[in-house]
């Protein structure tokens, strides 16, 4: 009787899925290199072994209802096949069966099936969710970025129009405090360097790269950001009496 732990083995080996994989076991008397011929044959084997292969082609897919919005990126090879229309389609079910199913949901079945049929490694790189707030979530034409907003307040139009802004103009966090000292820290040694080759006078350093760093960490927060459908305002401005509580952009 062909065991749990030899489908899952051939499984691994293969990136056919279990059913395939229990079927080429029974048929060729439980020997595992008689089922990968017979897998490679049927071409259900076509996606096996491209573990060293890269997957930063793919696609960004949202799903978002009362409670819950949820991004990710399901990756690829390929360009061609990120354009693919079924691979599209896949990326954005893939999105709903979370949705419907939790942060549990066990996806390596589904994700080797897309990538039996579309003859290429596949995998799940990345998914994030936003829980308890009002949502919008907004995705590039190109399928390559997109970003879901989370809003204390608001309304689920003005979390789109956030979303849309941070996908186009590419936030690292919500509040200027919030930069990463160690991305900062770096980036005055790169002024400090540029004022002295400059010829900038030593004891007026410190006040010039006190500047360039609240403006630095200003363009790179959100809320300080100039709203991309009117530059007049921030996004913090924008916000009115509603507060951002997270967003998640992804993609390049």
């Amino acid at each position: 009787m062909t065991s749990l732990e030899d489908i899952k083995s051939l499984r691994e080996k293969t990136g056919a899925s279990l059913q395939a994989c229990k079927k080429a076991l029974d048929e060729n008397s439980g020997d595992e290199t008689s089922a990968i011929e017979h897998l490679r044959k049927l071409g259900e084997a076509k996606a096996a072994k491209r573990s060293d292969r890269d997957t930063s082609q793919g696609v960004i897919a949202t799903a978002i209802n009362e409670n819950t919005a949820l991004i990710l990126k399901l990756g690829c090879e390929t360009d061609f096949v990120a354009k693919n229309p079924d691979f599209v389609e896949a990326a954005e079910q893939l999105a709903q069966e979370f949705l419907t199913n939790g942060k549990d949901f066990q996806t390596d079945e589904i994700v080797n099936e897309i990538g039996l049929k579309m003859g290429e490694k596949i995998e799940l790189n990345e998914v994030q969710f936003l829980e308890d707030a009002t949502f919008g979530g907004y995705i590039h034409s190109n399928k390559k970025v997109g970003t879901i907003v989370a809003l204390n307040g608001g309304t689920e139009e003005m979390a789109k129009d956030i979303a849309m802004h941070a996908t186009a103009m590419q936030p690292l966090v919500i509040s200027p405090d919030e930069v990463d000292s160690a991305l900062v820290e770096k980036e005055r040694e790169i002024w400090t360097e540029q004022l002295k080759n400059e010829g900038k006078p030593e004891e007026i350093l410190d006040k010039i790269l006190m500047g360039k760093e609240a403006k630095f960490r200003g363009e790179n927060a959100l809320l300080k950001q100039d709203f991309v459908k009117d530059s007049e305002k921030t996004i913090e401005q924008f916000l009115g009496d509603a507060t951002i509580k997270g967003f998640v952009r992804l993609g390049n």
